[in-house]
């Protein structure tokens, strides 16, 4: 039997190769706009110029790359190769420098303690089981105060149905406090088909964060809902269905390293 591990990049890998709409790199109206990007709360102060960034499962070409070329040291860590594949192209195409390593979100041992300024975290805790073996090496590679910025899926979205019933409603069908994989999804806009995907609550995916030496700094729920979107797609269920919650946090407990440096960026 294959790791989940192993699953979610075998999985990766295929929506990479597959163009999907979850590995979209950035398009040239990004670079145009690049706040929109890496900076869409306002939670980054100044400019990003000179500071030690990881886009942490961050790989597709998207926020590495850009964060790139606002002149910030890049380092993009993330399971799939063919994702990590589309940050290179898109870097020699806009003909910016970053950094690539292939690991899992929870095993930075390739880095170094206390190195970045800011970790970037798109959508992607939902992949591991323990969410605070990844808060644990997040805290560890980051510097004290250093901003730490993540997204992740609202359990009640994890649980509730990817389409509506005859009569409009989403329905919960997975209990909040339940253990193991989620069951696997077809075609879907909020969950990744072919993807192993963990269910965490509120209290780990914030709690754990503090148990690590994080304070939390602000708190918002993107939306993505439009009152007039056809019923069964992603943004009518985001009515009735919040997808996401991204959190701003600050090391300040510096973590006890776990191990000596094996790789520092420049």
């Amino acid at each position: 039997m294959i790791s989940t591990e192993q699953h979610n990049q075998w999985a990766w890998d295929n929506l990479a190769r597959r163009g999907s709409g979850f590995a979209r790199p950035a398009s040239n109206e990004d670079f145009q706009h690049p706040e929109r990007v890496i900076n869409p709360f306002g939670w980054i102060p100044g400019t990003v110029a000179g500071k030690q960034v990881l886009c942490l499962a961050a790989g597709g070409g998207r926020h590495g790359p850009i964060f790139a070329s606002q002149q910030a040291a890049v380092t993009v860590v993330d399971l799939s190769e063919a994702m990590l594949r589309l940050d290179r192209e898109i870097a020699r195409r806009k003909k910016v420098l970053l950094k690539t390593i292939k690991a899992s979100m929870n095993d930075l041992s390739a880095l170094g303690n206390g190195i970045f300024d800011i970790v970037l975290h798109p959508v992607s805790t939902c992949y591991v089981e323990n969410i605070r073996t990844v808060y644990r090496e997040v805290a560890r590679v980051i510097k004290t105060g250093g901003i730490y910025i993540s997204q992740h899926k609202q359990p009640i979205s994890l649980q509730a149905d990817a389409k509506p019933s005859a009569n409009g409603v989403y329905c919960i069908q997975e209990p909040y406090h339940r253990s193991g994989p989620l069951p696997f999804v077809g075609n879907s806009e909020h969950r990744e088909a072919g993807t192993k995907e963990f269910l965490h609550t509120l209290e780990a995916i914030l709690g754990g964060m503090c148990a690590q030496g994080f304070g939390i700094n602000d708190v918002k729920e993107p939306k993505h809902a439009a009152s007039l979107a056809p019923q069964g797609i992603f943004q009518e269920r985001s009515r009735y269905v919040p997808p996401y919650i991204a959190v701003k946090a600050t090391l300040t407990t510096p973590n006890t390293p776990l191990q000596p440096p094996l790789w520092t960026p420049n």
